[in-house]
């Protein structure tokens, strides 16, 4: 590499092209970073100029990355993310808090559940003094306090939320099904089960069977599944049937909405649909397969590997990761993040 091109590769232009790419646009990516877009025009000439490379093909009118753009893009996002866990390490080391937490949560965890705890974990305080009951961490935690390490919360879908772990795109996983095989350097510990029902809306065609479903039947209807949000890994596909005609969908949020609206059929979590059936607005009818358990499900967490040269020197869990462990002990927290789901849609959804 010349001095050139290592000059241009900055952390800065490197979250240049992730924003255009993000986008779609320099004028969108331009508003996003609080700059005009033909300084993003130049920006990004310098970088082609450096690489002898065209990184976004002129012909078309969206920003779309040429394939040296995109292995750049992608080798530019894993460069950024080992710079902010750098950052991450170095700020444990001095105050035992991390600068960011990661965590990466399935999308049949109680989002409300998830939201209350973010706000107990701002909620953190200094106190000089250590509360009668607390736990050694929680105490630790109370005489330094939070020094303001950044959530950032992640949903995933099945095989995807294990993908965010194990990459190192996450520090913590809420709701991974544990009944894989244990992964190195991974803890798991379990959450509780998960009971999957199948539904239809009430007006559609199987809601008026009196029998058990069979699968021939459930093949003349459009099933509604979510995708795995895995990129790397092997994505799981659950309960479709062989050429059964499917509404694929990117949330289970969006798949209910879909149920609700007779666009197909499909196995759910039960807690997620409690409210529409007590309502009328979803009818559970008995199928002659699986019900289609995720099984048990569980969180887990990396751990530092204690035969790596000098790691009794170094720092073992963060503060904030330890706090959010804590919390996730206690038998009604894993109930609420399980089963504790509210039917009333959030802000951006």
């Amino acid at each position: 590499m010349t001095a050139t091109s290592r000059s241009v590769l900055t952390p800065d232009a490197l979250a240049m092209m992730d924003a255009i790419a993000r986008t779609g646009s320099f004028a969108a990516a331009a508003r996003e970073l609080g700059k005009v877009p033909s300084s993003l025009t130049y920006s990004v000439r310098q970088l082609e100029d450096a690489l002898d490379v065209l990184l976004f093909d002129r012909r078309s009118r969206q920003a779309k990355l040429t394939p040296a753009g995109a292995e750049l893009l992608a080798e530019g996002r894993r460069l950024l993310d080992q710079m902010d866990a750098v950052a991450n390490r170095v700020k444990r080391v001095a105050t035992g808090w991390e600068t960011q937490l990661s965590i990466a949560v399935d999308g049949v965890i109680s989002r409300l559940t998830m939201f209350e705890l973010c706000e107990a974990f701002y909620a953190l305080c200094v106190s000089a003094t250590v509360a009668k009951g607390r736990t050694p961490a929680e105490g630790q935690m109370a005489q330094h306090g939070n020094p303001g390490t950044r959530l950032r919360l992640r949903t995933e879908v099945m095989t995807g939320t294990w993908e965010t772990l194990t990459s190192g795109q996450a520090d913590l996983a809420i709701g991974v099904n544990i009944d894989r095989t244990t992964i190195p350097g991974v803890q798991i510990k379990e959450l509780g089960s998960l009971r999957f029902v199948f539904a239809v809306a009430p007006h559609h065609p199987l809601a008026s069977a009196t029998q058990p479903l069979f699968d021939a039947e459930l093949l003349k209807h459009r099933a509604v599944a979510v995708a795995d949000s895995a990129q790397r890994m092997a994505p799981a596909t659950i309960n479709l049937l062989p050429g059964q005609d499917v509404l694929t969908v990117s949330s289970m949020q969006l798949k209910i909405e879909a149920l609700l609206r007779c666009m197909g059929c499909g196995f759910v979590p039960e807690p997620m649909i409690r409210e529409h059936v007590a309502g009328g607005r979803l009818v559970v009818k008995p199928v002659q397969r699986s019900t289609g358990s995720a099984g048990r499900l569980g969180y887990a967490w990396r751990t530092p590997d204690p035969t790596a040269p000098g790691a009794a020197k170094k720092p073992q869990l963060g503060l904030a990761l330890r706090w959010w462990l804590t919390q996730l002990e206690s038998p009604a927290t894993q109930q609420a993040l399980l089963e504790r789901h509210s039917m009333v849609p959030m802000a951006g959804m």
